[in-house]
């Protein structure tokens, strides 16, 4: 009994030192890496901010169940969450990220709490469901704290933890409610937080409402005899939060504005299929000798060339490009967002693990219901993005994928190093994949820290900050603002960087609040903040001079001037005074602000 005691205490030791290491990870230099909020962010944050003023989102609707944005509508759990750091800490990186964070920290618990019931489902002992053998404890805790230490190393999940993206709370909901889920089949009391954590998914991130949908009667068939076994009580309370949680998630996601984001970047709206499928009929028909226009496809044409087939094309693309080893391990997603420059989002060592993870797991005698979970999860929760244009490759949309993968690199990692025999061969493998993947991991940091702050610094739309905070500076001494938009569309980062007041964005909302501008054509404004570019036909920035007054400030993008300001100031456009430029931390110019005269 003392000898129990004592491992159990190790093993504590053990998860909260990972769970250190994971906070450090997500939260040292947070406000500074990465370099700066981008829209998305800021877009949150925003959201948030107007929700702590005035009980609104930035578009006006109260309390919202979907958030609407300026391009679309947002899942609305993880904008609340945001709402009391945004409430201390303002629309800042700490204000906006650190829930996401916590979020991120929670994760790497929740995986070694579910981990931990899923490897001990089956081996307990025959007639008492909540005791285990003591080796299957240990066999328990040694895979859940290595898989615990995998998420909190991920790279993957160290990418999604430090900016705001709703993914981290995502994993969480569904992490902790399957670990309820199936400590509720021991204990049936959990089983309505389990369901109420699982229906709620959908309000967190949009590949949840296709997601949730077959899981929950993934679970119900599959567990249908211990469920039924559940106290009648214990299965009402589940009942009514799946009634009450659901029906709110149900009417969120079909009546306010919850499925038009697929709408968006759905292969089935994809306007680009006809013109391809088109296409492939003229060749066949040319193929066949057939020349001249207004050609008709036959009746073979429509069979091997149609919607369905490019669709189906598409989907499967997508899913074998998921499970690459390009994306998993060697380039990652493109986004230098989601993934740092030239890394994967696992390390290359866990590879080998993987691989064994899948062959042990599925091979060898574990329970047939959880080996069918993990397969579903993988399949599953990769489908989603699968029809989704540039899926293939989006991390974020294929974050919950995340979980069983990590689950499969540990098991892999545990039942790997127990199938070795000998006594040298085990120490000798195992040192050298440690030290490969300490290597590893440290080459990562590297290359966070020094490298991907400038590589990534567009990506993350460096330079808004400062240029806007300049704006706000500067705005007193002039009657017109002229923003940009080149580039990205200047609103939010006005907005968000601003800290505009929400009831005057709201009163005066600025897309459709449009006016003609001599030299700009015809551009949204709000107050005396006017959101446009210089017409390139009348010679753009560079005849500017002739429509501003002397108290008008243009903040200008860089990429409208042909010459690095920051280098050669007295190149700047023709009657026009830089009063400022703004540089990425590169040293790159981003902004620069002018006008007709420098006003002290």
């Amino acid at each position: 009994m003392a000898k129990v005691h004592q491992e159990m205490k190790k093993n504590s030791k053990l998860l909260i030192l990972i769970l250190i290491i994971a906070a450090l990870l997500r939260l040292w230099r947070i406000d500074q890496v990465p370099v700066s909020l981008f829209g998305d962010e800021l877009d949150v944050g925003y959201h948030a901010y107007s929700i702590l003023k005035t009980g609104k989102d930035y578009s006006g609707n109260p309390w919202p169940l979907h958030f609407q944005s300026l391009a679309e509508w947002r899942t609305p759990l993880y904008l609340y969450s945001v709402v009391p750091t945004v409430a201390i800490w303002g629309i800042s990186p700490l204000g906006v990220r650190l829930p996401a964070a916590i979020f991120g920290i929670l994760g790497v618990w929740g995986i070694y709490l579910l981990v931990k019931e899923l490897i001990g489902y089956g081996f307990r002992v025959t007639g008492s469901r909540n005791k285990l053998t003591p080796n299957t404890k240990a066999r328990n805790e040694i895979t859940a704290l290595t898989a615990a230490a995998v998420l909190a190393l991920s790279p993957w999940h160290i990418q999604y933890s430090r900016a705001a993206f709703e993914v981290t709370m995502l994993l969480v909901f569904l992490i902790f409610g399957l670990y309820l889920f199936f400590r509720s089949l021991r204990e049936g009391k959990w089983l309505w937080l389990s369901s109420a954590l699982l229906v709620t998914t959908p309000l967190i991130y949009s590949t949840a409402k296709l997601f949730t949908p077959v899981l929950l009667p993934f679970l119900l068939i599959g567990w249908k005899k211990e469920i039924q076994e559940i106290s009648k009580k214990d299965l009402q309370k589940t009942a009514i939060a799946l009634v009450i949680l659901g029906g709110i998630t149900s009417y969120a996601t079909l009546f306010t504005g919850g499925g038009q984001r697929f709408g968006y970047i759905s292969i089935f709206t994809d306007p680009t299929v006809a013109a391809e499928v088109d296409v492939a009929r003229l060749h066949d028909a040319r193929f066949r000798g057939e020349i001249g226009g207004g050609l008709q496809p036959s009746t073979s044409d429509r069979f091997y060339h149609n919607k369905a087939t490019f669709w189906l094309d598409s989907i499967i693309k997508n899913l074998l490009k998921t499970f690459s080893t390009d994306f998993l391990f060697i380039k990652g997603d493109p986004n230098l967002r989601h993934s740092i420059e030239g890394a994967g989002q696992f390390y290359y060592i866990e590879v080998i693990t993987l691989i064994a993870g899948m062959i042990l797991f599925f091979a060898k005698n574990n329970d047939r219901k959880i080996k069918l979970l993990i397969a579903f999860w993988l399949v599953f929760g990769a489908l989603p993005s699968s029809i989704t244009r540039d899926g293939g490759n989006h991390a974020t949309r294929l974050i919950l994928v995340l979980p069983p993968l990590v689950f499969l690199i540990s098991f892999g990692l545990v039942e790997g190093y127990k199938k070795l025999k000998g006594k040298i061969l085990p120490i000798i493998l195992a040192t050298s994949y440690l030290l490969l993947f300490i290597l590893e991991f440290v080459f990562y940091q590297h290359f966070f820290w020094r490298h991907n702050p400038w590589y990534s610094e567009r990506w993350w739309h460096a330079g808004f900050e400062k240029a806007i905070q300049s704006v706000k500076q500067l705005e007193n001494q002039y009657d017109r603002v002229f923003m940009s938009m080149t580039g990205e569309p200047a609103w939010i980062f006005f907005a968000g960087w601003y800290e505009y007041p929400p009831d005057k964005w709201q009163a005066e909302f600025p897309i459709g609040n449009d006016v003609y501008v001599e030299g700009f054509g015809e551009i949204s404004h709000t107050d005396k903040f006017y959101f446009g570019s210089p017409q390139k036909e009348v010679g753009g920035v560079y005849v500017l001079n002739k429509y501003l007054s002397e108290r008008d400030l243009y903040l200008a993008n860089a990429n409208e001037i042909g010459e690095n300001l920051i280098k050669e100031p007295g190149k700047a456009p023709p009657g026009l005074k830089l009063i400022k430029a703004v540089s990425y931390p590169s040293g790159e110019p981003a902004f620069y602000l002018f006008s007709k005269t420098i006003i002290d």
